[in-house]
């Protein structure tokens, strides 16, 4: 790999003895990697990490698997049948792999080891700071989304338990959703958000991996196995338009996001190698890509165009099967929702200190009281949008637009930098052809970006 220049001013807007912090608050749940410091092995070395192939293969699935399952089957819908949810899936995939090879790429150029900290160092303050904004307003979005999805399954067990019949207008004031999702996040989510570690995080990789393989398994066998009131209302073959393809590349987006993930993933291989890194997340994109195509496609086939944005929704509350896969779902989330709290809790201090000039180990003190404030008016937020915006294809379309910077973006731009960096006098093909396709891939994250928060926000407003 050529030696490239880049830049290292990050640290020129106040102190950069926070930078080791801010990486080890956003590392990945599941990996290990030691303290970054001066004397650390060049990339490659016996020091770097402990996690195998094998391993670093099941983090990257479980960071892109999860509550993003559910909206599948109403992409497929959206996209205009199965034929071109398939090829709309496979051709991003191309895309997704080499943003997230880019990003080793870069990480071992800068020697970085998290997201945040390889745009900081490749494309300069300007750039890192938009990174981290984007970051934080994704977890929160996020976190908006698992409220929402946390109600939805609530109203299906809590009227199987009450014995509603679905559509009841008169209900009890104690199964209103808007109660519901209050008391579930003020007795569950919000003790788990406040303290500073958050040492359940395996415990919530592993369920929330169970969790989405049973509810992939629940869906694929109610579509060979059907009941007899589960019928599609309209199988469509073709979409309605092109532009409509594109209304599905949110969902997509949202759910094979694992590159924010990625950087401490690699970085704690034992071979941090990116010939090695390449066959991981080739293997790891395949595995997620035959969970979302086998959710996708029968959820569709299912209901047809009828199918709900989350499709457990569109099964019948009675259906105890489908009543343990919202359980899962519902606990997964729970236990999901902090960690995304707690990476955009990061990352707002992060910004926070850096503004006001001042390092970690200068401001401890006061971190306790600023963490709990910090936790408060973040999840009080989450709660009311999330009571007041039941839709959560809405809050999908926001959040996978910000997917698409991750995906394609802010990768495509850390290319082109690098690749800008290098000082040789005369640029072969290949380095043209590298810096084309870093535009590509900004080009193709900011239509995805621009197309959906429009459809998102203006078109609901003039409508």
């Amino acid at each position: 790999m050529a030696q490239v220049s880049i830049n290292s001013d990050y640290s020129d807007w106040g102190p950069s003895r926070d930078a080791g912090e801010r990486a080890r608050l956003l590392q990945s749940p599941c990996v290990d990697t030691a303290p970054k410091n001066e004397g650390d092995a060049a990339p490659g070395g016996p020091d770097r990490g402990t996690t195998s192939t094998l391993g670093a293969v099941f983090i990257v699935v479980n960071a892109c698997l999860g509550a993003g399952l559910l909206n599948f089957p109403a992409a497929f819908s959206t996209a205009g049948g199965v034929a071109a949810g398939i090829m709309l899936q496979m051709g991003m995939l191309v895309f997704i792999i080499s943003g997230l090879v880019i990003l080793a790429y870069c990480s071992q150029a800068s020697n970085e080891r998290t997201y945040q900290e390889v745009v900081w160092a490749v494309c300069g303050k300007l750039t890192g700071v938009l990174c981290e904004v984007a970051i934080a307003v994704y977890t929160f979005g996020t976190c908006i989304a698992f409220l929402i999805i946390i109600g939805d399954q609530q109203d299906k067990i809590i009227a199987v338990m009450a014995k509603e019949p679905e559509g009841a207008f008169a209900s009890p004031w104690y199964t209103d959703r808007k109660f519901t999702i209050s008391v579930t996040a003020f007795l569950f989510i919000l003790p788990l958000s406040i303290p500073r570690e958050i040492g359940f995080q395996k415990y919530a990789s592993f369920l929330s991996v169970v969790g989405t393989w049973y509810v992939t398994a629940i869906i694929i066998i109610k579509y060979i196995w059907p009941d007899k009131e589960m019928t599609p209302s309209n199988i469509l073959t073709r979409p309605a338009s092109w532009m409509a393809v594109f209304n599905a590349m949110p969902t997509i987006c949202f759910g094979f996001q694992c590159h924010v993930s990625s950087v401490p993933v690699f970085n704690s291989m034992q071979r941090p190698e990116l010939k090695t890194w390449g066959g991981v997340v080739t293997a790891a994109m395949v595995i997620a890509l035959a969970v979302y195509m086998g959710t996708g496609i029968c959820g569709f086939l299912t209901f047809g165009a009828a199918v709900d944005p989350d499709v457990l929704l569109s099964y019948p509350s009675e259906d105890i099967a489908v009543a343990v896969a919202r359980a899962f779902i519902i606990l997964s989330v729970l236990t999901s929702y902090p960690i995304l709290h707690f990476c955009g809790r990061a990352v707002v201090e992060g910004l926070w200190l850096r503004y006001q000039g001042v390092s970690v180990e200068e401001d401890v003190g006061r971190e306790q009281r600023r963490r709990v404030l910090q936790t408060l008016v973040w999840f009080l937020l989450t709660l009311l949008l999330a009571l007041f915006i039941p839709d959560i294809g809405k809050v999908i379309a926001v959040i996978g637009g910000l997917a698409a910077c991750f995906i394609f973006v802010f990768p495509g731009l850390c290319l082109i930098q690098a690749k800008l960096s290098e000082m040789e006098e005369v640029k072969p093909a290949s380095w043209w052809a590298l810096v084309s396709y870093g535009v590509f891939l900004v080009t193709l994250g900011a239509f995805i970006f621009g197309q959906t928060t429009t459809n998102a926000i203006f078109v609901d407003i003039l409508a």
